[in-house]
């Protein structure tokens, strides 16, 4: 079932999103060679605290971390861990923040040191398909008009959308209906209404679409070992148009 928010509701969720911006800007002056994603899952929790909000996917189905610290081929999912990044690394940190009970979600993926031309061009492809499908994200329209938005893009610069993993509803638990697909046909599925939140979170292949399971049962990577990378925003819908929830300014 979806669910509308009001704006009083919208509101909290978008202070919680201005948190959750201001740590990925706070991460982005510590990713360098040598930190360990441990020491990033460290830091926003640290963070969060600090500011009165939790890491809410800590604990959820059991999983351990306030992040998931994806890494070069890992699409998502990816548990922080000790080994530290190297130069040419690319890294998604994807957070979860419960400020007073209100959710945001997003993901950045960040470059570690100095990486490659094509490493470039992949999160640079990855980004703009996320503000291509969130300029589609206006009351009236369809699910499949935002995914359209991003597939027909992304695929048109010689990269593969994901399948297996969408956007989806959000707050006042982490996933609520609808499936939000980063593929498909436009016109199809759920209207967009004014009072929806959903996220848009395109993860953007190398090569091939396909993915496979780590054997934690958690971690998602591409099946011929090129390179993942993922953007992700929270977006509201109102009568003014998409509001981005997560933005960082």
């Amino acid at each position: 079932m979806i669910t509308l928010k009001s704006e009083r509701e919208i509101a909290m969720m978008h202070e919680a999103g201005k948190l959750l911006a201001s740590c990925h800007k706070e991460i982005r002056k510590i990713i360098q060679p040598g930190i360990t994603t441990l020491d990033i899952d460290s830091f926003v929790e640290d963070y969060l605290r600090k500011n009165g909000a939790t890491p809410e996917q800590k604990g959820y189905m059991g999983y351990k971390y306030a992040t998931c610290a994806s890494i070069n081929d890992e699409i998502c999912h990816g548990f922080p861990r000790k080994t530290p990044l190297k130069d040419g690394d690319i890294v998604t940190i994807d957070m979860v923040v419960n400020l007073e009970g209100a959710l945001a979600d997003s993901a950045w993926t960040y470059a570690v040191g100095n990486i490659s031309e094509k490493a470039k061009r992949l999160l640079d492809v990855t980004r703009k398909g996320l503000y291509n499908g969130i300029e589609k994200a206006v009351a009236g329209n369809r699910i499949g008009d935002i995914g359209h938005a991003i597939q027909s893009y992304v695929e048109a610069e010689g990269f593969s959308v994901v399948r297996d993993f969408t956007g989806h509803g959000i707050g006042p638990t982490i996933h609520e209906d609808p499936q939000v697909p980063h593929f498909g046909p436009p016109g199809k599925g759920p209207r967009l209404v004014e009072g929806m939140v959903i996220t848009i979170e395109p993860m953007v292949n190398e090569g091939t679409w396909a993915c496979r399971v780590d054997l934690n049962g958690w971690t998602a990577r591409t099946a011929d070992g090129k390179l993942s990378a993922q953007y992700e925003h929270t977006i509201a819908i109102t009568k003014d148009g998409p509001l981005v929830l997560t933005e960082q300014y």
